[in-house]
């Protein structure tokens, strides 16, 4: 293109934000349109865009996708960039323009596909993941890969870090593709892979319930990560009332109980359970009933040792 592309990003809140002001830096951002529940958020975007003289539209449910082809038509964007955005862009819409509408998924593609893949990404314990670039269809996340930009998982990483460096790392790759739509004369693309794609669709509850006798330390630990901080932490039960787990260790120590039985209370004031393959987690920060506490509150109220978590 001769020209700077106009660009519209569609987003689904703050994950977006530190795109939205990398392209409008840039001269890139014709406007934003935003789907979120939150009320302080889509306020400060519109007072944003209202004072950066950006055009601006909310979504308040997925009825109102079609609509978007009317403003599209109005703004004329040559480009479409959608971030977090909840909503499946419907094929009215993608009849805009052919390979005008670019999707920035947080996670590997084909293997990772669905509206919360950090979760995934850390409950199975990869090293690494990375933001996605690719062309929208009529399908979540099944379009052609334009590119995808690693990102290292780091030890102990839990999703809300995780999301924090793929927001940060999706600017950046938004403002690359955004440069190559600028100059390059033709941009390659790979077709996914179907026999490695996987769709994960919103966790539920069972998702994030601790299997005491089926998970190791490990896993349990991942899973813990994974939760941290938009379930708080993983769900388990203890003395019949709900209880989260918030940070947690693993360790190797060996056992002969049953899993989920609290073994061992140590000399910082944290307690070891028993896991399925013969290891331990110890126990660092949890919610309860009286709210987030630290193992050693947990330990003071109670005679611990020999009960279980179920």
């Amino acid at each position: 293109m001769e020209t700077q592309p106009k660009i519209i990003v569609l987003c689904g809140g703050k994950f977006a934000f530190p795109t939205l002001q990398a392209l409008g830096f840039e001269k890139y951002l014709n406007g934003v349109a935003i789907a979120s529940d939150s009320k302080i958020i889509c306020d400060s975007l519109e007072k944003e865009c209202n004072q950066n003289n950006l055009n601006y539209k909310k979504l308040h449910s997925k009825n109102e996708v079609d609509d978007l082809l009317n403003w599209f038509l109005e703004i004329k964007p040559d480009y479409i960039f959608s971030i977090s955005f909840p909503y499946l862009i419907t094929e009215k819409v993608l009849a805009y323009g052919e390979k005008k509408f670019i999707n920035f998924h947080p996670a590997k593609l084909p293997e990772f596909r669905g509206p919360m893949p950090i979760f995934e990404t850390l409950k199975y314990q990869e090293t690494e993941t990375a933001v996605a670039v690719h062309y929208m269809d009529e399908c979540f996340d099944s379009g052609e890969i334009i590119f995808q930009d690693k990102v290292i998982i780091n030890s102990n990483e839990t999703y809300g870090s995780l999301a924090v460096k793929l927001s940060k790392q999706t600017a950046n790759s938004a403002l690359n593709l955004a440069n190559m739509l600028a100059f390059a004369s033709k941009i390659p693309t790979t077709i996914q892979d179907e026999d490695e794609a996987n769709f994960y669709e919103k966790p539920s509850n069972f998702d994030t319930f601790i299997k005491w006798k089926q998970m190791s330390a490990q896993e349990i630990e991942a899973l813990v990560n994974a939760c941290n901080p938009w379930n708080i932490g993983a769900d388990t039960v203890y003395m019949g009332n709900q209880v989260k787990l918030i940070k947690i260790t693993c360790n190797n120590l060996p056992h002969n109980a049953i899993p989920g039985t609290i073994l061992k209370i140590n000399e910082d004031a944290t307690f070891n359970i028993a896991c399925a393959e013969n290891d331990q987690i110890t126990v660092k920060l949890l919610k309860v009933d009286e709210g987030i506490i630290e193992a050693q509150d947990f330990i003071k109220s109670k005679e611990i040792i020999n009960t279980a978590f179920l």
